[in-house]
This record gives C-alpha cells, sequence and structure tokens, in this order.
C-alpha cells in the first residue's frame, strides 16, 4: 500500500518523467494549434475526517491508503462549456499569470477559496487539448500542505466543492468507461462514481492516467458503461 507520505513522493517523480496521454480521438480534436491556454489544480491531500487505514469500502486492498484524497467541484449548469461536469479547479490562463502554476493557483482560489500558502505544487504535466472548449490544459499536480476551508466562492461558475478519497475512485465496483460520438464515430473514455457523482470527460481521463502511472490502479471493467451526468440534465 502507497502510504500518504509516498504518494507525495510519487507524485513529484511523476512530473519529472513526464505523461502521454493515451486517447484515440481524432487527429484534429487532439491538434493542440490555435487552443486557448489553461490550467488546472490536481489537488492531493490529507482527509481530516477518515482514519489512515488502508482499503476502500469493499475489501480493505485498496493500493494507497485511505485518507488520501483529491479536490474536485462541480462546473455550474449555466456555463457554455462542460455545464454540470464535476472538474479540477482552474481554467484559462490570463496574461498577467506566470505560467499554468500560477494560473492554476488562481482559478482554484477564485473558485474555491482554498489558501494558496497551504499548496505545494509539484510540477506539470503534459497540456492536453480539449476540443469541446478549444482549450490546451496543463494539469498541474499539487500537495495540500494544510488543508483549509474550502466551498463554492462563485455559483456562476461551480456550485459545490469537494474531496473525494482516492480510494473510492480506485475501487474497481466505481470504475467504468462513457461514450461519446465525434464524426460519427462512438468513442469510450474513463469514468468513475462516487457518493452519487459520475467523474467523466478529461477529468476522468486525467485521473485514469496519473492512477495509470503511478502503479495504483486495480483491475476494473471498461466495458461497464457510465451514463454521462450531461445526459440526465
Amino acid at each position: 500500500m502507497t502510504a500518504v507520505a509516498d504518494a507525495r513522493a510519487e507524485l513529484v517523480a511523476l512530473c519529472e518523467r513526464g505523461i502521454t496521454w493515451h486517447t484515440d480521438l481524432p487527429r484534429w480534436a487532439t491538434d493542440a494549434s490555435a487552443r486557448r491556454p489553461a490550467a488546472v489544480l490536481v489537488l492531493f491531500g490529507v482527509l481530516d475526517d477518515l482514519p489512515a487505514r488502508a482499503g476502500g469500502p469493499g475489501d480493505g486492498s485498496a493500493p494507497v491508503a485511505r485518507d488520501l484524497d483529491v479536490l474536485l467541484l462541480r462546473r455550474a449548469s449555466t456555463l457554455g462549456s462542460h455545464p454540470g461536469q464535476i472538474a479540477f479547479p482552474g481554467g484559462r490562463i490570463e496574461e498577467s499569470d506566470d505560467g499554468p502554476i500560477a494560473g492554476a493557483l488562481r482559478e482554484a482560489v477564485e473558485e474555491t477559496g482554498v489558501d494558496p500558502a497551504d499548496v505545494e505544487p509539484l510540477g506539470t504535466l503534459a497540456p492536453l487539448p480539449i476540443p469541446v472548449s478549444n482549450h490546451l490544459v496543463t494539469p498541474v499536480p499539487a500537495w495540500w500542505t494544510k488543508p483549509s476551508e474550502v466551498a463554492a466562492v462563485d455559483h456562476d461558475e461551480s456550485v459545490e466543492v469537494f474531496r473525494v478519497p482516492v480510494a473510492d475512485l480506485l475501487d474497481p465496483a466505481n470504475r467504468g468507461s462513457t461514450e461519446m460520438t465525434f464524426g460519427g464515430r462512438v468513442y469510450r473514455g474513463a469514468a468513475f462514481t462516487v457518493g452519487g457523482r459520475v467523474v467523466w470527460g478529461f477529468t476522468a481521463l486525467v485521473l485514469a492516467r496519473m492512477f495509470d502511472e503511478l502503479g495504483w490502479t486495480e483491475p476494473w471493467n471498461p466495458d461497464r458503461i457510465v451514463e454521462r451526468d450531461d445526459l440526465e440534465q
């Protein structure tokens, strides 16, 4: 089992060696040229109200400590892109930002109220094109050195902010796939179902690939199809 302290070291090592995003989307969808730069904060930390024990809600065999968590939010349903979806804090990089780390931190503060003094950026991962919103998004893994109060600050942007135990995301019972159609072809992507929420799309892709590269993934059934949130609205 990966202890919480070891998890931070493994995340640092992942940033140093880099990551390749596996996707079977058509070439036009993954073209990074002319896309607007954006960044998201993938913030890991320690849940205060959970015991530091191994295992998920099932058989207790999760590969990470039970109190390791990641910060997520639900986007407002009125937004023009990715409405109502579960996402990482983040957004477009502004000219005043000193790169993707600064942009991700600024957006996270604006969306969740997290104290940036308590957040340690660990590096960046390769940017990933998002054709739906025409952005090139850089994930910024980070570590919560001292958890601060978080909440949905601007309800025009997000409606809830929450922390999810990584062990729950890794539980094979909570894993599955979603389907999306591009150019008449159906593509499958990773999905997680936790706490009555569906995590899919870009957020699920980033989490799934990070878990794979970190060696945390447990065998799961990719043929289990999960209904996307946007189909329920």
